[in-house]
């Protein structure tokens, strides 16, 4: 699979890690930054994953900033972007199942990279379910026209 990492300092050492993982395992990885715990604006990070999902070179982005929140926030900003924070394994899962997330968002300093590492297989392993969730996701794009 094709995954592009992006991080700020808070989450530089996480995701060195994670880049470390998926290469292991066979994944083509594009990583965006930041290079170094030097202090940096996660937006920057963010939108470099984000356009590269958007655009499909990437099939999917694993963003870390010190929270988490940060980069959700960011990314979320960004059309075509289902990005989820999650902090332990199920709703790493359910942002697959249930809501075919595209961006996986965690904090550097808030997981421990043992519990970040599952994660990350599951939120990769994990399928989308279609069904009834295809049709809520499609509102998105049209928030503004549900009644």
């Amino acid at each position: 699979m094709k995954i592009v990492l992006g991080a700020d300092h808070g989450g530089f050492e996480l995701k060195e890690i994670i880049r470390a993982w998926l290469e292991e395992k066979g994944h083509e990885v594009t990583d965006t930054g930041c290079h170094s715990s030097e202090s940096v604006d996660y937006p920057v990070y963010a939108k470099k994953v984000c356009e590269m999902v958007s655009d499909g070179s990437a099939e999917r982005g694993i963003l870390v900033c010190g929270t988490g929140i940060g980069m959700s926030m960011a990314a979320n900003r960004h059309a075509g972007i289902r990005a989820a924070l999650c902090h332990e394994i199920f709703t790493a899962e359910m942002s697959r199942r249930h809501n075919d997330a595209n961006v996986l968002c965690m904090g550097g300093r808030v997981i421990g990279s043992a519990l970040a590492m599952e994660m990350v297989r599951t939120w990769i392993e994990t399928p989308f379910d279609n069904g009834r969730h295809s049709r809520r996701i499609a509102m998105f794009d049209t928030v503004s026209d549900i009644d």
